[in-house]
């Protein structure tokens, strides 16, 4: 009866029930690892349950990953199937590996003179000029950068790959992404344009969701440092996500600017 129930429910708000439910994500096959020339696998994809492939995968136009030297690493045989993405990354240098998607665009919306709705999304300000009617009303426009990311240490771990790009939502750790582990507290500063941000509130859930009736999310927000601490209740695949908005756009047209954060972080057994 209850899951009958909840199937009505689902069914009758399908729209604003998948959306709150789809989580984007990036999750490496382990995030700390010893060896010469060692490799490990990503996943990415965008599902309903953490880190399970029953929605659709995660897209790579904005794909960069940085070597423990600050240099670009290029994905080894990268290929999108129905409900993933997969790569692979060889790790040449001991260090810490950054692995995000970075993307940003622009949400345009207007009504053509026959009244009809138009709109553009992950539009880029070119576009304004060549893809919009000249005779549109009602012209809207929202400017957006999301990262979505995870870390991986080879040997000893470094910081050079996690320092600040200064633009959207960034994570600074005080304490490295890579040397977490269960029944430990970690500290971390949230940046926005490479300054510390306070009041970004913070959704934190351990993977295995599709397994567990409550969420059992860890909601915690950054103090006037931008930084959050979070004690790790067990070991495992953690998703954090945050987001916020501004007027601070860098196209004119824009009046808005929404910025998003994901993380996928691996806390070890004591």
């Amino acid at each position: 009866m209850k899951r009958s129930l909840a199937v009505a429910i689902a069914l009758a708000s399908a729209i604003p029930v998948t959306t709150l439910a789809h989580k984007a994500w990036l999750q490496p096959s382990q995030t700390v690892i010893a060896g010469t020339n060692p490799w490990i696998t990503v996943d990415a994809a965008v599902s309903n349950d953490l880190f399970y492939f029953n929605h659709v995968p995660l897209r790579m136009e904005g794909l960069a990953i940085t070597a423990p030297d600050g240099s670009a690493v290029e994905a080894q045989n990268l290929a999108t199937g129905k409900y993933r993405t997969v790569f692979d990354v060889e790790l040449k240098q001991q260090g810490t590996y950054r692995i995000a998607t970075v993307n940003k665009g622009l949400m345009v919306r207007w009504e053509g003179a026959d009244g009809k709705p138009g709109g553009l999304r992950g539009a880029k300000p070119e576009d304004l000029a060549t893809k919009v009617p000249k005779d549109a009303k009602n012209l809207q426009v929202s400017q957006s950068i999301g990262r979505i990311e995870t870390f991986v240490t080879n040997g000893a771990p470094n910081d050079t790959a996690l320092k600040s790009t200064g633009e959207g939502i960034e994570l600074l750790p005080v304490t490295h992404p890579n040397d977490l582990f269960a029944g430990e507290a970690a500290t971390f500063r949230m940046l926005v344009d490479g300054k510390p941000a306070a009041g970004l509130e913070f959704e934190i859930t351990r993977g295995g969701t599709r397994y567990r009736n409550g969420q059992d999310e860890i909601k915690v927000t950054t103090d006037a440092n931008g930084e959050f601490s979070v004690t790790w209740p067990e070991a495992g695949m953690y998703w954090l996500e945050t987001g916020t908005q501004d007027d601070k756009t860098t196209v004119p047209q824009a009046k808005q600017r929404r910025l998003s954060y994901v993380a996928t972080l691996e806390v070890l057994p004591q």
